[in-house]
């Protein structure tokens, strides 16, 4: 299944996004191996940097492109299907279409590829009258 902006922005809350792009995979699995040089000199690129740049301004710099979760640290522009070599290789204009990228936090990149969902951000808590008092 081929995962699209359109499709996701139909998901109003953060939980709910995360759910639609969870990968599930297994922490230290081989993805690009002997060819990670591909993805380095692909993340150097001013193709890159472009696209990356106008899906921040997109997303507001907020997690899952969710308002309300803004990212305090580095923002990265996570690829909502899995880049392959080939992609890079054969330039596939997937890789810098911003249908296809959103932005996400450190915490919540990894929740999507590896399935640590504890960490995810939680959303802004409701304030309610006497939920201050001390004891």
């Amino acid at each position: 299944m081929i995962k699209t902006y359109s499709e996701l922005r139909r998901f109003s809350t953060f939980r709910e996004r995360f759910d639609y792009l969870k990968l599930g995979g297994i922490v230290g699995a081989d993805t690009f191996g002997f060819d990670r040089y591909l993805g380095q000199e692909f993340y150097h690129s001013r193709l890159w940097k472009t696209a990356r740049r106008d899906v921040i301004a997109r997303d507001l710099g907020c997690d899952l492109g969710v308002e309300g979760y803004e990212i305090h640290d580095r923002v990265y522009v996570h690829h909502m299907n899995p880049m392959q070599p080939a992609d890079i290789v054969h330039f596939s204009m997937d890789i810098i279409n911003p249908e296809f990228l959103i932005c996400v936090s450190h915490i919540t990149h990894n929740a999507i590829h590896y399935g640590d969902e504890r960490s995810l951000p939680r959303g802004p808590i409701t304030r309610q009258p006497g939920d201050t008092k001390l004891w």
